[in-house]
């Protein structure tokens, strides 16, 4: 696990960004893994910026999302899929039907999680996984206690991951209690893996995961076993270090 140290939130967003142009530039059919909520919003707009000026096309780019909330259709406005759309895919040269995200409308939810994890595999891997690190350990929707062998899978989601995303709701009360994710095995399937970590609420668990044990009550530290990690962290998610 490589760790990098940057000076705050702007710097990180800037040092992932540069890492994906540079990957995205030199693959023929790059294969994305990407990530929602509060952490990477500033990474799309630098992506978006990179796009406009002409440094990278995502024309020939395939991307797949983490997870999407259970019950949320994907033009309801706190999904995942319109959370994409709108912090990144509508303004860059890549077709719709190149990006992927887990149906949380599915009529057979199992279903479509098998099939997620076709498309993964029809499309070659996930050649950079993006991911952020939740308070309690948890990556992707992937709470304390998963498997380390889960695929893609439909997860009753901890009532602190529920309280950390109400932020984004009109009130707490309407937050999803299930989502489809990417299980830990199938982010463990990518390539590399590039976890962006950011403020002082997030030092506790980045201390955890870069002193900790390996476990599955911290699903972060299966990090630890993959061979091609990056930890991007700003000095403040690095203050308990």
């Amino acid at each position: 696990m490589e760790l990098v140290t940057v000076s705050d939130y702007e710097q990180m967003s800037k040092n992932v960004c540069q890492q994906i142009v540079d990957k995205v530039n030199i693959l023929k059919t790059p294969v994305l893994g990407l990530a929602t909520g509060g952490t990477p919003e500033l990474l799309y707009e630098r992506l978006i910026d990179e796009y406009k000026s002409k440094n990278v096309s995502f024309a020939n780019t395939f991307t797949f999302n983490l997870d999407e909330y259970v019950g949320l259709s994907g033009d309801h406005p706190n999904s995942y899929r319109h959370y994409m759309n709108e912090k990144l895919l509508k303004h860059v040269d890549i077709s719709i039907h190149q990006t992927h995200i887990p149906n949380g409308m599915a009529e057979n939810l199992e279903e479509e999680c098998a099939n997620y994890e076709a498309l993964i595999e029809k499309a070659g891997g996930i050649d950079i996984q993006i991911l952020g690190l939740g308070m309690n350990g948890h990556i992707g929707f992937n709470e304390p206690g998963t498997s380390f062998h889960s695929k893609t899978h439909v997860v009753t989601l901890d009532s602190s991951t529920r309280q950390a995303n109400a932020r984004f709701f009109p009130n707490a009360a309407e937050v999803p209690h299930k989502a489809i994710t990417m299980g830990i095995n199938t982010i463990l399937s990518s390539k590399k893996i590039i976890l962006m970590v950011s403020g002082e609420k997030k030092a506790s668990a980045l201390n955890r995961l870069l002193n900790g044990e390996v476990s599955p009550e911290f699903p972060a530290s299966v990090l630890l076993e993959h061979p091609n990690v990056t930890v991007v962290a700003d000095h403040s998610a690095l203050s308990l270090l």
